[in-house]
């Protein structure tokens, strides 16, 4: 059998996308699972599309979600390079001419005026879809020789054989065919000398032995043209697998500019998202492990991936999936890595230079169990900075009768403590319930409110030990 050989192909024309982040994941953890090689290159032959630092953005990430590539522009290996399709030109030319010689592609020297004015026709002539009219096919010797002396630009197009079906088993779909008759002769090469994708991609496939090719079902309409290309070199052509969509809560292919989902992984780098949470998150966007369990470690997913179980239905992006998944990872790491992962959005947010290290300490660590991702915190430690406000939905409780029957027992209570500690904030708790007889939701609701102004937050106690003495005194003193 021979070593499997996966590409990821992106364009330098942004930052990396989900859809894109997880083609990769599927192509490596399939390279890996069968102990071959991941390859990265790069499709950068749209040059009016593609940004400064586009590509530099791609491997950063890929590097933050640890996928990460075998070969590439900067891990070459020479057999195969280069790995930017712009700095393999010659080679393209090379096969273009072979395919010239052959008579399997021609010059084209329609100007887009003339091709647009055709294409127009056809539709007005009630055509469902518009291929060229092969004008140039038909030209005699004297007509070309003339647009050579002349210089006139031209574009080289497949010639595409009549009457044939191309089939290809799609370790996804199953058996799948297309009829020659539906496609037009196709622009393998443009009039700017830069190879078309569906060529380009062949030409590159095929010189870097990649054996199976995993991609967005986008992409299964371009396959019958790359199978040409395939047959008239008499190449073997790879496997192809081509994944469902990945929609939204509605059912509908996720957009870039639908904005209530984040979609590069850029953003959730920035809002304290945990990398092996959204490898985990991505790997079941159209994949089902053998299991019941839906987390596991890098190392896990390599070793039971199996593209036997790769879904034909479209995956839904559950963004509240993904928060419960990434609460999980922050959940489990020990107390100082989550301090650091959270630290950065606390100094950003708040004036920190007067605040002990310790306290610090127990304020965010009040909130790893419950916190989804890390900048999500700031919001959560504001009344811990801010001036004291009462929230919304806090009022009922803020405002009831017997709150200000615990808000005079507790101010004594707490005021009266001379070791400012958890344990004895709970008696000072407690013994509001002995003398007052309040219990419950109106002790416990009610103090809540008075000191922290939320419904809602971790350990009461903790709570009211992290606002400090002094400030919890003031709030049951000076009540709004």
């Amino acid at each position: 059998m021979k070593r499997v050989r996966v590409r990821y192909a992106p364009s330098p024309t942004g930052h990396l996308h989900i859809g894109n982040a997880r083609t990769a994941l599927f192509n490596y953890l399939f390279a890996k699972h069968h102990g071959g090689d991941f390859i990265l290159r790069i499709e950068d032959t749209d040059i009016e599309r593609n940004v400064e630092g586009g590509e530099e953005s791609q491997l950063e990430y890929l590097q933050w979600l640890n996928i990460l590539p075998d070969e590439a522009p900067h891990l070459p290996n020479p057999k195969y390079a280069p790995y930017r399709q712009m700095e393999r030109l010659d080679i393209y030319n090379e096969y273009v001419d072979q395919l010239i010689e052959a008579k399997h592609a021609y010059k084209c020297y329609c100007t887009p005026e003339e091709l647009e004015a055709d294409y127009a026709e056809q539709k007005a002539a009630g055509h469902a879809s518009t291929r060229y009219n092969q004008k140039c096919l038909h030209l005699s010797d004297e007509e070309i020789a003339a647009n050579e002396a002349n210089e006139k630009p031209f574009m080289v197009r497949l010639r595409v054989p009549a009457n044939e079906t191309y089939k290809f088993t799609d370790m996804i779909r199953g058996e799948v065919s297309f009829e020659s008759k539906d496609i037009g002769d196709w622009v393998i090469r443009k009039s700017n000398g830069i190879p078309t994708y569906n060529f380009a991609v062949v030409i590159d496939d095929h010189l870097m032995d990649i054996t199976h090719v995993f991609r967005g079902e986008e992409h299964l309409s371009n396959t019958p043209r790359q199978l040409m290309v395939y047959n008239m070199f008499d190449w073997e052509a790879p496997i192809f697998g081509h994944m469902t969509l990945i929609v939204n809560s509605e059912g509908k292919k996720l957009s870039k500019r639908d904005n209530s989902i984040m979609q590069f992984m850029s953003q959730y780098k920035e809002a304290g998202f945990l990398s092996d949470a959204m490898v985990n998150f991505m790997s079941l966007l159209g994949w089902s492990p053998a299991t019941e369990d839906e987390i596991f470690t890098h190392d896990q997913l390599i070793e039971i991936f199996d593209e036997n179980r790769l879904s034909k239905s479209p995956s839904m992006f559950d963004k509240d999936k993904l928060m419960w998944m990434n609460n999980k990872y922050i959940q489990a790491l020990d107390s100082e890595t989550y301090y650091d992962l959270v630290m950065p959005f606390v100094e950003a947010a708040f004036d920190i230079s007067d605040k002990d290290e310790a306290w610090l300490h127990t304020l965010v660590n009040l909130y790893q169990p419950q916190l989804a991702y890390a900048e999500e915190i700031v919001g959560l430690i504001a009344p811990f900075f801010n001036a004291f406000e009462v929230i919304e939905t806090a009022r009922e409780y803020y405002d009831a009768e017997t709150t200000e029957t615990v808000r005079l027992a507790l101010r004594e209570q707490l005021n009266a403590l001379s070791e400012w500690n958890v344990t004895e904030i709970n008696q000072a708790i407690k013994n509001v319930q002995n003398e007052t007889g309040i219990k419950g939701k109106p002790l416990f609701m009610g103090a809540r409110t008075l000191v922290t102004g939320s419904d809602h937050g971790p350990d009461l106690g903790s709570s009211i030990y992290s606002i400090g003495q002094t400030e919890a005194v003031r709030r049951l003193t000076e009540k709004i």
